[in-house]
């Protein structure tokens, strides 16, 4: 299996409502996937729950059950930002080089398909484009940062909004 192949499937996988596959090929290749879509965050502390329960940072909303775990409460209102996630795991980088300026950054205003960051794996450097237009409200992670598939980059106000 080749790189496209790979990423084909990772591709197809995250894209799917499965939230486990295993393939074994008959040369001995063996995959497996698995994908966690529901995350539930146990807290213990008190004052970090009120902490929590207090700020509103544009996430859905987050309330704390009697059994100090974290569920999720489907927002009212309707989400302003469009989110680039990164369609990978690796590492962010910002600009092509070190000493070259950033692609983006907050403030900007970005095109469909233009280049926003590059994504590292496996010393392969990803191109990652913008899906929407819009202005850049939050770059959500930091230059050298490792992210993971689906992990925030941007917030992004659709142009209109």
């Amino acid at each position: 299996m080749d790189y496209k192949e790979i990423k084909k499937l990772i591709d197809d996988m995250g894209e799917s409502k499965l939230d486990s596959l295993e393939i074994e090929f008959p040369d001995g290749v063996k995959i497996s996937m698995k994908k966690n879509s529901k995350k539930e965050v146990i807290i213990k502390n008190p004052e970090i729950q009120s902490m929590i329960a207090k700020q509103n940072v544009g996430v859905p909303a987050v309330q704390v059950n009697t059994e100090n775990k974290l569920v999720e409460v489907k927002s009212t209102e309707k989400e302003e930002f469009e989110i680039i996630k990164s369609p990978m795991v690796g590492t962010f980088y910002a600009s092509s080089a070190p000493d070259k300026p950033p692609f983006v950054q907050t403030g900007d205003t970005v095109k469909v398909g233009q280049v926003v960051c590059i994504v590292e794996a496996m010393k392969l450097m990803n191109e990652i484009e913008s899906e929407v237009s819009g202005k850049i409200e939050e770059v959500c992670v930091k230059n050298g940062d490792m992210v993971e598939y689906g992990t925030p980059l941007f917030k992004i106000r659709k142009e209109g909004k």
